[in-house]
């Protein structure tokens, strides 16, 4: 009880912030009663999500969202008595040592993986979350899932200021896009990676673009730094399929005279040929052998634990032949994989649904699209690329169709973006007025 209280307390104090703050409180169409409604459903959300991982599925050890909660509380153990150590744990200073390993992370599940790669271990990312959340809920989980709603929050509305204004009357098509798909108001409402994944990829974004605008101060270049190094070190799969977008974005704003096609070219060969020469800048990490490695890994995990939605994939081998020969089957096992292999039981039968209705939703809108002259090309092609690039990532790493559906929540609402910006919906709302509702505001 004491812990559901103050968790109220802190909704009923971020409920006043958002509306004091012109970030919250001033949003293009969006009113603040409907974002304090979003934040309310986002917490709902999380707090189903431990719903779920409490009583469904009740292996606490293997549950993402106490696992990292419980290895936070080692770390913030050190508070009392050697608040130094807590400090260099929490900001990574001289804490790779002996007496770290048998003092706290040995004791912990989850700071080292069974399987470890040459990449960043994104469990000590949100290990750190949960320990600086600590300091505000006195270790009540509930608080937890409150800080971290608000947080996804704050990053799907930066992603909806970013694109409101090239939408016009398709607004509130944007909202649900973003806030309201099914699996990404699941997902990214908890105390797991994908909420701070929203934070930071729409933090991220909305300050580029006022970037490239010339519109952004020095502070706002220090919180687009931190977080890109927080999607780094949270998901670097995510910014590494961002980076080809960012550039088209930045050329197109340098020179928009030049052809979309050959700026696109250029930006797939320099970024393959970048990704394919990386391990002569970095000794030791060759991009297709560490893909390779991590769908390995992935596969061996799975077969141990046996999660009830295993796929066996195709193996990849570390040549470019292999990865291209497995595409296809890496994008249908992301953006069809839970309709085609549906997991067991009553999740696999949810996921299943709304990837049929997604679908079908996709096809219908782009029944009724702008000619290709009247749309915004190059954030057409720049938004398709990210979903692209991002989907080809999972479908080749991820054998798990739980997983999937989990992973992919961040390029679906950039998937239904793709489709609004080139939706004519003037057509639409002529032939089915009663969409209106769901279109415009």
């Amino acid at each position: 009880m004491p812990g559901i209280l103050l968790a109220i307390g802190y909704i009923a104090l971020l409920l006043y912030i958002m509306r004091r703050m012109p970030f919250y409180a001033r949003v293009p169409k969006l009113p603040v009663r409907v974002v304090a409604l979003l934040f309310l459903l986002k917490v709902a959300a999380g707090v189903a999500l431990w719903a779920v991982y409490t009583w469904v599925y009740t292996e606490r050890v293997h549950a993402d969202i106490f696992k990292y909660f419980d290895d936070s509380a080692i770390m913030f153990s050190a508070l009392p008595d050697r608040p130094g150590d807590l400090l260099r744990m929490l900001f990574s200073v001289q804490n790779d040592t002996p007496y770290f390993d048998a003092n706290y992370y040995t004791l912990m599940n989850n700071w080292y993986r069974e399987y470890e790669g040459n990449m960043h271990n994104d469990a000590h990312t949100i290990i750190r979350f949960n320990t600086f959340v600590r300091f505000l809920s006195f270790g009540e989980f509930h608080v937890h899932t409150v800080i971290a709603a608000f947080l996804s929050l704050t990053g799907m509305l930066a992603l909806y200021r970013t694109f409101v204004a090239m939408l016009p009357g398709r607004e509130r098509a944007l909202m649900i896009a973003i806030f309201l798909l099914p699996s990404v108001l699941f997902w990214a409402s908890g105390v797991i990676k994908e909420s701070l994944l929203f934070f930071g990829l729409g933090i991220l974004l909305w300050l580029y673009l006022r970037m490239l605008k010339g519109n952004i101060g020095p502070l706002g270049l220090l919180v687009f730094g931190a977080t890109g190094v927080l999607l780094f070190h949270l998901k670097f799969y995510v910014i590494a399929s961002l980076l080809p977008t960012l550039a088209m974005l930045a050329w197109a704003r340098a020179t928009p005279r030049l052809s979309l096609l050959v700026r696109t070219a250029v930006v797939v060969l320099v970024f393959t040929l970048a990704g394919l020469h990386l391990h002569y800048v970095l000794p030791g990490f060759n991009v297709l052998e560490t893909i390779a490695v991590k769908q390995r890994d992935f596969i061996g995990l799975s077969q141990a634990t046996d999660p009830g939605s295993f796929v066996m994939p195709p193996r990849l081998e570390p040549t470019v032949w292999s990865f291209l020969q497995q595409a296809p089957y890496a994008l249908m096992i992301t953006l069809v994989g839970p309709l085609v292999y549906p997991a067991p039981g009553a999740f696999g039968a949810v996921a299943a649904m709304e990837n049929a209705i997604l679908l079908l939703a996709i096809g219908f809108l782009l029944m009724y699209r702008l000619p290709w002259r009247a749309v915004d090309r190059t954030m057409v092609v720049s938004v398709i690329s990210f979903v692209i690039l991002m989907a080809l990532l999972i479908g080749w790493t991820t054998p798990v169709m739980g997983a999937v559906v989990r992973y992919r929540t961040p390029l679906l609402p950039f998937l239904f973006i793709a489709v609004l910006l080139v939706l004519d919906h003037h057509a639409l709302l002529v032939r089915w007025p009663r969409l209106r509702t769901l279109i415009s505001v």
